[in-house]
């Protein structure tokens, strides 16, 4: 399996971890970065191999290299959940070889169809958990993701504490930033929800982020309250994903976050802008009514993407129909 961004491949996860109690007699690998190996850890049967896109897979020679370190694992079957051109190549290469193949239907035609501003068809397309599900069907191994089981959280080691502490009680996690700025609640607002979580003392709120820009905006929020710690830039990505377990809640924008929080079965809430869990973009196990979207009666072209790229004039504002007021009273329903 070839797989990429961040958000991607934490939605396999659920899938892969259903597919192995399922079937305890086949052997799974991954292929994917190397930054995304501590996701795969501690699930049965299942080896990671790295794809080093830099050098030794780098281009079309470099394709055909990973074909045949893969084709050394004596690999059965090629299971493409990526469907890009990379994946394409090395998937038909093992077609050609003989081996059976199926790769993910990323249902553009209907997703175009949900996000386009005129004639609309505003339903439910399939996740991307049953179309996951659907490629490995298509090789001879259906997967009933209807009862899935999470890994047990983590034990948080001496670095993870020295920055949350020993002593918080009910920890929530605010992961306010997304790729793209539609996806991105508005900051003043954010200020406000975190305040109002604040004011609790038995919460323990930890803020997560990357990148010097974003840290300097969370340092900015976590500074007056003593129970909210900005975790960002302070302890390594495995180290992360350990905290993440532990949350009672986490409060995400449509971003890879919340795949994280929900492949660890930690409760989840998002938060839609330009696009909509329509798409089938919500994260694993959780309940639609903790996807709180934008006012479709005050911005009716909504959803206007599928990915949150793509800008409508006037609808840059679509965030703010979504009061703070309801989050906090989501998120304190959760607790």
């Amino acid at each position: 399996m070839r797989l990429s961004a961040m958000g991607d491949v934490a939605m396999t996860v659920p899938v892969l971890r259903a597919f192995v109690k399922q079937y305890p007699t086949v052997k799974l690998t991954v292929i994917s970065r190397p930054f995304f190996k501590p996701f795969f850890e501690g699930i049965p049967n299942l080896e990671f191999f790295a794809f080093d896109e830099k050098k030794r897979h780098k281009g079309f020679f470099g394709l055909l290299r990973l074909f045949r370190d893969i084709k050394k694992l004596k690999v059965d079957a090629f299971a493409d959940l990526h469907n890009v051109l990379r994946s394409k190549v090395v998937s038909l290469l093992f077609a050609l070889s003989g081996k059976k193949r199926a790769t993910v239907d990323k249902g553009r035609e209907g997703k175009k169809e949900l996000t386009r501003a005129e004639n609309k068809i505003f339903k439910q397309l399939p996740t991307m958990f049953e179309r996951h599900a659907k490629v490995f069907e298509e090789i001879g191994f259906p997967v009933n993701l209807s009862h899935p089981e999470f890994p047990k959280k983590a034990v948080l080691s001496a670095e993870i504490t020295d920055v949350v502490g020993e002593n918080y009680q009910k920890l929530i996690g605010i992961a306010p930033f997304a790729q793209y700025d539609s996806k991105v609640y508005p900051l003043d607002l954010m200020q406000e929800v975190i305040a109002k979580l604040a004011e609790n003392k038995d919460h323990t709120i930890l803020l997560f982020g990357g990148g010097k820009k974003e840290i300097e905006i969370l340092d900015s929020f976590s500074e007056p309250f003593k129970n909210v710690i900005n975790v960002a830039g302070k302890i390594k990505f495995q180290q992360e994903l350990k905290l993440i377990s532990n949350l009672q809640v986490m409060l995400s924008m449509d971003s890879g976050n919340a795949h994280i929080a929900a492949m660890l079965g930690v409760k989840v809430i998002t938060l839609w802008g330009a696009t909509h869990p329509y798409a089938g973009f919500l994260p694993f196990n959780q309940n639609p009514e903790n996807a709180l979207v934008s006012d479709r009666n005050v911005y009716p072209k909504l959803p206007t993407s599928v990915y949150g790229n793509k800008v409508t004039e006037g609808y840059e504002e679509a965030m703010r129909t979504i009061s703070p007021k309801k989050i906090v009273k989501k998120i304190q329903n959760l607790l």
